[in-house]
């Protein structure tokens, strides 16, 4: 389980660390070449399009993960699984097409229609991305992130280039779901499609996945209704400046925090019922999501200024506030997100849910409050206030299955973030007071001297944990090559043979 664990997550921060890079390229590049208003309308079409999707997705993810005796035969409960996902999908599909036909009007009907078409393809293909998460096996959807990275890269900022607008946005929608079919479906199937209507299977998938599903609706609407929200009170221009905000806000979470997320729910689900194991890896996982993030995250918070006028360009200098905002946001929402896999995994999935309740109505609250006074900024700061009150619900709620200190968690890290911040901004502020006023200068003081001074305070603070963690790590990995050495088979190799063929 270990050794399936670091291999999986090494493949997914390799692959993941390119991928983000070639992403960030693409969202500088296609800034500057679309409009505002242009990423609005797709943004709105793109976060009813998502919400909507909770439907046919039905919590089935989650129920063929979670280990119970329907779906104990990988194989079939894989096949009911595609064949109850086919039929959701396609009533989905007709249904928004029509209401898009008969509600909405222009660049974002045509959005909506083919963003409905291309999220069909994709939830087609969840079932193969599930039985490779059910061996917890990434390293084909680490693979594919990256191509998917790449060519959604080279089509889209061709047609922008070309000035295709909203179109070059829907295309690498489009160029995603081909290749993610071919890659999954096509070259060496991780998984044959084929239609499988079993009574028992079918019941605990709408059974386990209508409670899953009222967690996923409630994830959703907390991750779509602030863009909903923007769309419909304040116009596409703001939607567009709220949403390259939160886009490249994202991005140091997409580095760290999606690969070991993606891992961390099916290690969980395996460690269930082994309470200081499931311990050690729930706060070994959050614990490097934070120290993590908030290097990567402060230095975005800390840069903004510098980085959109230099990268972006001066007409998006609007967005600065609600970005540094919604950095805020993503230093602890991956926490928040392994925390749910938690609840999950040991099948408790309606504490998320009423965790997820309070978020909600916190969040709809602070937007009305908010959101109409102050604009996008006031929609951030309903968007970061909803998830502190989230994030300390769950985190309470966790101890009943696993043990944890939020101390050793956050005060360290947290300690070492305001150090370096203070430093680094100070640096920064007093070259400018010297005369030297360069978004280039202090962009580099800053970049320079917050990681330096981070990683020297919290190695500081956490030497003696580190080094112990490295001993455990080199000893563990030291003691299964001694193991393969003498002829062993290997948990993965095991856990291919049972599954009748080998992932790659």
């Amino acid at each position: 389980m270990t050794r399936r664990s670091i291999t999986s997550v090494t493949w997914s921060l390799g692959a993941n660390a390119v991928k983000v890079l070639v992403l960030l390229a693409r969202s500088i590049l296609l800034a500057r070449l679309l409009p505002v208003e242009t990423f609005g309308v797709y943004a709105l079409a793109t976060s009813l399009v998502t919400l909507s999707g909770i439907l046919p997705a039905w919590g089935m993810g989650s129920a063929y993960l979670h280990r119970a005796p329907e779906t104990a035969d990988a194989e079939r409960a894989a096949a009911v699984h595609f064949t109850l996902r086919l039929a959701l999908t396609a009533l989905w599909a007709a249904a928004l097409i029509l209401a898009a036909l008969a509600l909405a009007q222009g660049p974002l009907r045509a959005a909506l229609i083919a963003l409905t078409l291309v999220f069909a393809g994709l939830y087609l293909c969840d079932t193969p991305k599930a039985v490779l998460a059910r061996r917890v096996e990434h390293r084909r959807l680490a693979v594919l992130e990256l191509i998917n990275a790449v060519g959604t890269t080279l089509v889209g900022v061709a047609l922008a280039w070309r000035g295709y607008g909203l179109t070059a946005l829907l295309a690498t929608d489009a160029v995603t779901v081909l290749f993610t079919a071919l890659v999954l479906y096509g070259w060496r199937p991780v998984w044959r499609p084929r239609l499988l209507w079993a009574g028992e299977t079918v019941r605990y998938y709408l059974r386990f996945g209508g409670r899953t599903m009222t967690q996923s609706a409630l994830g959703e609407a907390l991750d779509n209704l602030d863009d909903i929200w923007v769309g419909a009170y304040l116009g596409h221009n703001p939607l567009g400046l709220y949403s390259r905000a939160y886009t490249f806000a994202t991005y140091p979470r997409r580095l760290l925090a999606m690969p070991v997320n993606a891992v961390a729910g099916g290690a969980y689900a395996e460690l269930k019922g082994d309470r200081p194991g499931l311990s050690r890896a729930f706060f070994q996982t959050n614990a490097l999501l934070v120290r993590g993030g908030f290097l990567l995250g402060g230095l975005l918070v800390l840069v903004a200024p510098e980085f959109v006028a230099l990268a972006l360009g001066e007409r998006w200098l609007p967005m600065v506030p609600a970005f540094r905002l919604m950095a805020v946001f993503t230093l602890l929402d991956p926490i928040q997100g392994t925390v749910s896999s938690l609840f999950n995994a040991v099948g408790r999935p309606e504490q998320v849910i009423r965790a997820r309740l309070v978020q909600l109505a916190a969040l709809l609250a602070g937007l009305y409050a908010l959101g109409r006074a102050w604009g996008i900024v006031g929609v951030a700061v309903a968007v970061d206030g909803a998830l502190l009150v989230g994030l300390g619900l769950l985190l309470a709620r966790a101890r009943a299955h696993v043990d944890f200190s939020a101390g050793r968690l956050f005060l360290r890290p947290l300690a070492a973030l305001a150090l370096a911040t203070a430093l680094g901004g100070g640096a920064a502020l007093a070259a400018a007071r010297a005369g030297y006023v360069s978004p280039w200068l202090s962009g580099g003081l800053k970049t320079v001297i917050f990681p330096a001074v981070y990683g020297a305070a919290l190695l500081a603070l956490e030497r003696e944990a580190l080094v112990s963690m490295m001993r455990r790590v080199v000893g563990r990995g030291a003691g299964e090559r001694g193991s393969r050495g003498a002829g062993e088979k290997t948990f993965t190799e095991s856990a291919s043979s049972d599954a009748g063929e080998r992932i790659v």
